[in-house]
């Protein structure tokens, strides 16, 4: 059984053909999604899915650094609420993005601050966004570091004093698509990481697996992550997919 730890199943992207690819990737053994909040604007859209699929979506609820604009004290507001109201797998995604605004780093790092102090108040994971932001996700951190600060560095990416600094806070690397990218790199030292430290994600519809880099990702193309993984670790792909999901289940509690 593998876990797709980290997917937009809700996205436009997948409007038209979201049922066959939820068919393609439980084929391939794929029964676990975790699903990540971007905002307000797609909480019903998360909540439809779970509907479609009970017993195999898990949400997350968060508001995503990309989100967070001038209106991000509502938004945060809307986290809250939602809360209260039910329950929830993670906070996520949540973090810094500096790739697409940094005129907006101080309220990122405001947000993602008292997201995960709502994820301590829960008892829940955090899952971590990060893009150019390594430094300023690691100053937040090391600010709320502690036995209830747990989660997954989603899309791990960077080198590994990075991969070690991000394990020390109690996180697991998310590892996808990227892995098998010929400028990925992450490949050239994963396996000094302990297995146990790795959870398997697809990000889509973003950041596909080769052969289908460029083009939309899905979960079913996880197991061409597990296949690299396997590869880097020289185990078989059971034991990947064994081992990734129990880690799964130590972050999620389920």
């Amino acid at each position: 059984m593998l876990t797709d730890t980290h997917t937009h199943l809700y996205s436009d992207a997948f409007a038209k053909d979201r049922d066959a690819i939820m068919q393609r990737a439980m084929e391939l053994n794929i029964t676990r999604f975790f699903i990540p909040a971007i905002d307000s604007e797609t909480t019903e859209a998360m909540y439809d899915l779970e509907r479609a699929y009970p017993k195999s979506v898990f949400l997350m609820m968060g508001l995503h650094p990309t989100s967070v604009k001038s209106n991000y004290k509502e938004e945060l507001l809307h986290v809250e609420a939602q809360l209260k109201k039910r329950s929830f797998y993670a906070i996520g995604e949540i973090g810094i993005d500096l790739y697409w605004d940094q005129s907006t780093l101080e309220i990122q790092k405001e947000a993602f601050r008292s997201q995960i102090r709502l994820a301590k108040k829960y008892k829940l994971p955090i899952v971590i966004h990060c893009r150019e932001a390594f430094d300023e996700i690691f100053e937040v951190l090391e600010t709320e570091k502690g036995e209830d600060l747990f989660g997954i560095f989603h899309c791990f990416t960077g080198t590994f004093e990075q991969a070690q600094r991000a394990i020390s806070f109690n996180m697991k690397l998310g590892i996808g698509g990227v892995v098998t990218f010929k400028n990925g790199k992450i490949d050239q030292f994963l396996h000094q990481i302990d297995l146990k430290h790795i959870v398997l994600e697809t990000d889509s519809p973003y950041l596909s697996p080769v052969p289908f880099r460029g083009k939309r990702n899905e979960s079913s193309y996880l197991s061409l992550v597990c296949k690299k993984v396997a590869q880097v670790y020289k185990v078989s792909e059971e034991e990947i997919a064994k081992r990734t999901t129990q880690n799964s289940k130590e972050v999620f509690g389920v």
